[in-house]
């Protein structure tokens, strides 16, 4: 049985990416997208952020990553684009917010959060196609609060692709970084940050892959797979870890859905409340201007995929055309809104902001 959902649009902006955090602590969770802030629980009230700027279809905000970067108490946020070639804080401050700058990086594809190196606290992690890997790591002092200046770190100093993960590739407990042309594999030992990570070349997820590129054992083996989406063109697919007869890693794609496009962005967690995770993704409407994108102008949706043991079956969300069917953006989010135990879905995009609750099976 699917879960059933209930879909209301919070505003009509075209901002592309979302987050949910308790901005003025209440102790209610808000929604955060691009220029403004939504008050919980009702998300009715909306309260300016700042502004961002716009380019054509476009604006250069493509993530909304809650972190307090100067240990304040109040939660701050992380984002950056492609335009302004920079890695971004904003800051969370009584009378409004303030934006500084982490670092130049250049064009910035998405940003993404991952504990790199195993202290139990996130780092920055932009993708930034045709730049190095470089991950960025907040100071913080000795009870952990956070000190508002930010380290970097190169991992890899070829140019990065479109498309990146993070996750244990090869079950030494270590997280290594997915690119779309091969996997960075970890130190083995020491600080992650300060070694040297090994290159493997052993697969092309194409030159769209999606941020994120997931890291799961999809069939249960024990072995850490990959599901990709294709950001500008048609398909999502999961790519099988294996062994040949001499013990060596093999990868085998085995198709999702190569029926739609614009999978941008992908999430694994437990969305229908059986206690195995769920493939959650849709389509990033007119990711590319003019719809330029093979499928670029076809009907926006947004799915779960169940794992059966077998395959993915595919259950809809949102289908249809713009203003009928809804998009999830390059940074959707996904948090429990309402105090309800069941995970419920903000989908920023070009065609709109929307939640959709989760109103269970």
């Amino acid at each position: 049985m699917p879960v059933k959902w209930t879909k209301r649009l919070i505003a009509a902006e075209a901002y592309e990416s979302a987050g949910i955090f308790d901005v003025n602590g209440d102790g209610h969770p808000d929604i955060v997208s691009g220029a403004f802030w939504y008050e919980g629980p009702s998300f009715k009230t909306r309260h300016t952020l700042g502004d961002v700027a716009r380019f054509g279809e476009y604006y250069d905000d493509f993530s909304s990553i809650p972190l307090d970067v100067n240990g304040d108490g109040r939660m701050d946020m992380i984002t950056g684009g492609w335009w302004g070639n920079t890695l971004r804080w904003r800051e969370n401050l009584p009378s409004g917010w303030k934006e500084h700058i982490i670092a130049e990086v250049g064009n910035v594809e998405t940003t993404r959060a991952w504990d790199v190196d195993g202290d139990g606290y996130i780092e920055i992690v932009p993708n930034t196609p045709g730049g190095p890997l470089v991950v960025y790591k907040l100071r913080r002092d000795s009870e952990g609060r956070g000190m508002g200046e930010f380290d970097a770190y190169p991992l890899f100093s070829s140019h990065q692709g479109h498309g990146l993960g993070f996750g244990d590739i090869d079950g030494d407990g270590r997280g290594d970084f997915i690119l779309n042309n091969g996997w960075l594999q970890a130190p083995a030992t020491g600080n992650p940050l300060e070694g040297e990570w090994i290159f493997h070349p052993e697969f092309d997820l194409g030159r769209d892959a999606s941020i994120p590129i997931l890291v799961v054992d999809v069939n249960g083996d024990g072995l850490n797979d990959l599901i990709v989406g294709k950001s500008h063109s048609y398909g999502l697919d999961w790519w099988e870890q294996g062994r040949d007869a001499s013990g060596a890693r093999i990868w085998t794609r085995h198709p999702i859905d190569p029926f739609n496009s614009e999978y941008h962005d992908l999430m694994w967690l437990d969305i229908d409340g059986d206690g195995e995770n769920e493939l959650v993704t849709g389509k990033r409407y007119h990711a590319h201007p003019n719809q330029e994108d093979p499928g670029g102008d076809d009907d926006i949706g947004i799915y779960y995929f169940k794992w059966t043991g077998e395959s993915f079956a595919k259950q809809v969300i949102s289908y249809g055309p713009p203003g009928v069917g809804s998009g999830c953006g390059i940074h959707f989010a996904v948090a429990d809104l309402r105090g309800t135990n069941r995970l419920d879905i903000v989908a920023p995009g070009k065609d709109g902001l929307y939640v959709f609750f989760n109103e269970g099976l």
